[in-house]
């Protein structure tokens, strides 16, 4: 099983998506185009593709030219049927991809999120149907045409949507089990406290042990239902 994962950030964690996929024994091959890594033309000699967040938008063709050929390489890997994995920024490309609008700063949300799984889905059902995750993102996007509407949470509607066999784009940081936001916290202290003020002081501690755990299971059944469609 190979694998491409692209980064759009530096210090990106896979976290649970990481752990599902070393299980499964995956070679992976890493894309930093953020760095100015060129991205290959195609992904046809891989067997999946996972596209991490980033502090970008899905809009900022301006600072990060390889956003355009991004979303075209995820729309192809969807389109022959591999597997594809899309998380925040991820998910917002892949909407992209297919068309759909993206609105900036209009849906911010950050810190452990109640979210409510809609309908039917082989990965997707491996999550109760109401959930707990970690977001942290502004934007949010409209759903392409031809998508199958996953998830929702109070504060997004779209945390979850399914292209193809396999396309898959969630809003929320399912990856992030506790050590990984554990580490943006002491990573990213002043965008944190713009975002949610307090979050260091006192909600970290006591959200976590209210939800982390949760979200931990969660995300790893999350992951590892991913990692089987591959």
């Amino acid at each position: 099983m190979r694998v491409a994962i692209v980064e759009n950030t530096g210090n990106t964690a896979h976290g649970q998506v990481g752990v599902a996929l070393a299980e499964a024994g995956a070679i992976i091959e890493q894309y930093r185009p953020y760095l100015g890594q060129p991205l290959p033309e195609s992904f046809a000699g891989h067997d999946a593709l996972v596209v991490f967040g980033g502090e970008q938008s899905a809009r900022d063709d301006a600072t990060h030219p390889y956003l355009p050929q991004l979303c075209a390489l995820m729309h192809g890997a969807v389109e022959a049927g591999r597997a594809t994995l899309g998380i925040c920024l991820g998910s917002q490309l892949l909407a992209r991809a297919y068309g759909a609008a993206s609105h900036i700063g209009t849906a911010p949300e950050f810190g452990w999120v109640g979210i409510t799984r809609l309908g039917a889905d082989p990965v997707l059902d491996a999550l109760p149907r109401n959930f707990t995750s970690f977001q942290w993102h502004s934007d949010t996007f409209d759903l392409p045409a031809g998508a199958v509407h996953l998830a929702q949470s109070p504060g997004a509607a779209h945390q979850a949507f399914r292209m193809g066999r396999a396309g898959y784009g969630t809003q929320f940081h399912f990856e992030a089990h506790q050590n990984v936001v554990t580490e943006w916290t002491r990573q990213f202290p002043g965008q944190i406290e713009a975002m949610a003020p307090g979050w260091i002081a006192d909600h970290h501690a006591r959200h976590a042990r209210k939800a982390g755990a949760q979200a931990d299971t969660a995300g790893l059944a999350l992951a590892r239902a991913f990692v089987a469609q591959i």
